[in-house]
């Protein structure tokens, strides 16, 4: 038996399907337009993700053996979706995680006295990064769209809701745990829908979809609307949560770091809810079908492989983001060149969404080997400042994934500052990997979390070695010009 696992990420949509012994069978790729009608703003047209999705699931299953068993999901979280409740036709682009429009709207909220209730209630903070805001500025600024939705004619949600809704033909209005607890309207501990951040928000709770759990049978695709094929859709979570599944953090006080266009750093607490006092998220990975749920502190960090894409795209310094490695091991060292790659604010742990980019310590010897070296080491500091951060302390390993994990150079120096081994798996795309599990297990191809465990393979660990703390400093001092420079 196999399963196929939609993965519809930031710039594109994968499509895996995976076998019963963990290996992935067969491919599909297909990118979608990016839209960026202002500065600090980011849209995607919700039927480019839909076109994406069909194009790499035909190109997936036309390498596949048999027919899967079963469909498993996973999403860029946050995006704020909205579409037609028959039609399944968006009446507008889709507002996405890395849209910084709403700080207007999320300061006013804190300075009416908010937050607190905000965060004891979702475990998040007001920031333009989750859904709410986003809802709240199109209900301010696009009537029109935002008619349809008070109406009852058009719906709301995030990504996996509206590829649930396309995949079923509109027979199915549902979310998961892991994707409404990024949204500021999901209360932790009730596990529903608040009606107090509804209201707060101003979004109509009979707009948002269903919370359903992550795994068992959740819909089944319609013949007419997904190449042909009736199946059940049984696991779904969204990107960061699901590499927690994929990279088998079953076990309280397990982590793992995805490093994509930015890096994201889960801690499984197990089924208590833990609450950080220093800038991490409190958020649900997932939820068994008898109801428990499980829950994750997390780090983001916004900017981590855009910036090596910075380098390359913005100022043309190498040719391939693979390149960066070669290039930064010319060097013993960064010079004394530090880049703090806040080009879209600061994430965890400080949480700052003015802050922008920094390179300090440059002089007539730097070199872009510097640069680029200087880069990487700030992917490695970024990720210890919410390892450091996290209430946890320093973790028995770090399981890495996500396209930078692939850069040995990076993955060394991150051992050397956490003082902790870094664990690569053999399949990085951990993300995909996750919807594959939890729908494999809600359809039975996986008896249970440990015959999932026993898929995991290591291909490579990275053993800590001698730690620079004065690098570190210098990166922390770095950070706090780079703080500095908002105030006022």
């Amino acid at each position: 038996m196999s399963v196929l696992a939609i993965d519809a990420g930031t710039t594109g949509v994968t499509a895996l399907v995976v076998t019963e012994d963990g290996r992935i069978e067969s491919r599909g790729y297909e990118e979608f337009a990016q839209h960026f009608p202002r500065p600090g703003w980011v849209e995607h047209n919700p039927e480019d993700i839909w076109q994406a999705t069909l194009s790499a699931c035909a190109t997936a299953l036309g390498g596949a053996s048999t027919t899967p068993a079963c469909v498993g999901l996973t999403n860029q979280r946050e995006t704020a979706v909205l579409w037609d409740r028959r039609s399944l036709a968006a009446p507008r682009r889709a507002v996405v995680w890395q849209d910084r429009r709403t700080s207007g709207i999320c300061e006013r909220l804190r300075a009416a006295g908010h937050e607190p209730r905000v965060t004891e209630l979702t475990g998040l903070r007001l920031d333009p990064y989750f859904t709410g805001s986003k809802l709240t500025w199109l209900a301010e600024h696009d009537p029109a769209a935002w008619e349809g939705v008070t109406s009852g004619r058009v719906v709301v949600g995030t990504v996996d809701a509206y590829l649930i809704a396309r995949l079923t033909a509109g027979a199915r209005h549902v979310t998961d745990p892991s994707n409404a607890s990024r949204t500021l309207l999901y209360g932790l501990e009730s596990g529903a829908w608040e009606p107090e951040l509804c209201e707060l928000f101003g979004v109509p709770e009979s707009a948002l979809p269903e919370v359903v759990p992550n795994y068992g049978e959740l819909g089944r695709t319609d013949p007419g609307a997904f190449l042909g094929l009736e199946l059940p859709i049984s696991g779904v979570a969204g990107d960061q949560q699901a590499a927690l599944f994929g990279q088998t953090c079953y076990g309280v006080g397990e982590v793992k770091c995805t490093y994509g266009t930015g890096s994201f750093i889960l801690t499984n607490t197990g089924t208590e809810i833990v609450r950080s006092e220093s800038g991490l998220l409190t958020t649900v990975a997932w939820q068994s079908p008898s109801g428990e749920r499980t829950y994750a502190l997390e780090g983001s960090v916004f900017v981590t492989g855009a910036a090596v894409q910075w380098l390359r795209d913005g100022l043309g310094l190498i040719g391939t983001a693979a390149e960066s490695e070669a290039l930064a091991r010319t060097v013993p060292d960064s010079g004394g060149v530090v880049f703090v790659p806040a080009l879209t604010g600061l994430g965890a742990p400080h949480w700052n969404p003015e802050a922008r980019g920094l390179i300090t310590g440059i002089t007539r010897g730097t070199t872009r080997a510097h640069l680029v070296r200087a880069t990487l080491e700030a992917i490695a500091f970024e990720v210890r400042d919410v390892v450091e951060a996290s209430a946890e302390g320093r973790p028995p390993a770090l399981k890495a994934d996500g396209g930078a994990s692939g850069n040995d150079l990076l993955m060394q120096f991150q051992a050397d500052q956490l003082g902790t081994p870094v664990e690569r798996p053999v399949i990085q795309e951990t993300t995909a990997l996750g919807a594959a599990f939890l729908a494999g297990l809600g359809a039975g191809v996986w008896g249970s979390a440990e015959e999932l465990r026993k898929t995991w393979q290591l291909d490579r660990r990275f053993e800590p070695g001698e730690r620079d703390d004065a690098r570190y400093d210098r990166w922390r001092k770095a950070v706090e010009l780079t703080m500095a420079s908002t105030e006022g």
